[in-house]
């Protein structure tokens, strides 16, 4: 499929002052969380809540700051999400994508409101 990028623009909610800034995330179905750099950590006056243990690709485990809440928004989309402070850039992940029914196009190598949903974002709040 290739690498999949999107603008998204991240805020602090309990830091109303700060402006909101513009990344380019890489969007991965394959990785669980929103991952975020220390600059952007620093950025949005983000504190440390806790530390969490992460097993990276290679198999090695380290650990790495966990902030929140960061506000996310894409297109008409808006969520919620802690982050791990970790690598050199964004890294949005499965579960904000999720949460916001966002989806990714592997032929335009895109990430896109949902279709199937394009005026409210929609999610199972029971099983199927």
């Amino acid at each position: 499929m290739g690498l999949v990028n999107a603008k998204i623009v991240l805020s602090n909610p309990r830091e109303a002052e700060l402006e909101a800034i513009e990344v380019s995330a890489l969007a991965d179905t394959g990785a669980v969380h929103l991952c975020i750099p220390e600059h952007v950590q620093h950025q949005l006056k983000l504190e440390p809540l806790v530390a969490r243990e992460v097993t990276l690709a290679d198999g090695s485990r380290r650990s790495v700051p966990y902030v929140g809440p960061i506000q996310i928004r894409f297109g008409n989309r808006m969520g919620f999400a802690g982050a791990l402070v970790m690598g050199d850039q964004v890294l949005f992940g499965a579960i904000p994508m999720e949460d916001m029914d966002l989806v990714v196009i592997p032929g335009t190598r895109s990430l896109q409101v949902n279709p199937l949903s394009p005026n409210v974002a929609t999610s199972q709040a029971k099983p199927a």
